[in-house]
């Protein structure tokens, strides 16, 4: 039998905030499923703990490849939560650079990992192991349901593109914020790596059910075409 095709998830931080006990065990049973076809690479952001501690220091004048190694430090503990839910089906260490993640993928377990190089969001970071471990897809679970004409949150007329270029997404993505901490959806790193590698992605809400269903090919969220 041969092995199984990767897929890598970038799990929104937010997954790892107040409730994140029951949370994770939900998205642990949501990811043992997934191992029963395919093997997942997760990452894991840092969200509103990683942005506590980078306000924080930005605040005592810290620079902000300082703030970025803050913000990996927490999504690397986010990271090591998950491992413990997923106690044995797991790798059982936080890889820290991209070899250490290929070489984890190699041994079949779910692997799971945090931020590896400052000045890189978690969605970068994701991409780039996508294209490192040949995984058959992306899926970037947001706090969204995928990637909008304008921010829902400030706009209730926002219109979600159910397939967009990835030219679409740079132009939408042009004025980013790339402080520690201020990633949009996609930024422009992980863009031009999906782009290079034609890697099959989704941007789409953080959310078990969603997540399966994107696994089996059904509608959800927005796919980045080249």
């Amino acid at each position: 039998m041969g092995a199984k095709e990767r897929v890598v998830i970038k799990l929104s931080g937010r997954v790892f905030g107040d409730d994140a006990a029951g949370e994770l065990k939900n998205y642990s049973n949501m990811l043992l499923e997934i191992a029963d076809h395919a093997q997942p690479v997760v990452v894991a952001g840092g969200g509103k703990i990683a942005r506590h501690y980078i306000n924080i220091g930005r605040g005592l004048g810290s620079d902000e490849a300082s703030l970025d190694i803050m913000g990996i430090e927490v999504s690397r503990l986010n990271a090591r939560l998950l491992i413990a839910a997923l106690d044995d089906n797991a790798y059982p260490v936080v890889p820290t650079d991209l070899e250490q993640v290929s070489e984890a993928a190699a041994g079949g377990k779910i692997v799971v990992t945090g931020g590896l190089h400052p000045g890189q969001s978690t969605n970068a970071t994701a991409a780039l192991i996508a294209e490192k471990v040949k995984a058959k897809k992306f899926l970037n679970a947001t706090d969204v349901d995928g990637i909008y004409d304008s921010d829902p949150n400030k706009n209730k007329g926002a219109r979600l593109f159910k397939e967009i270029t990835v030219k679409k997404c740079l132009e939408l993505l042009g004025s980013e914020n790339s402080a520690a901490g201020g990633y949009e959806l996609m930024d422009i790193v992980a863009l031009k790596v999906i782009e290079r590698s034609k890697i099959p992605t989704v941007v789409l809400r953080s959310d078990p059910a969603t997540i399966k269903s994107a696994m089996a090919n059904k509608a959800t969220g927005t796919r980045i075409v080249g």
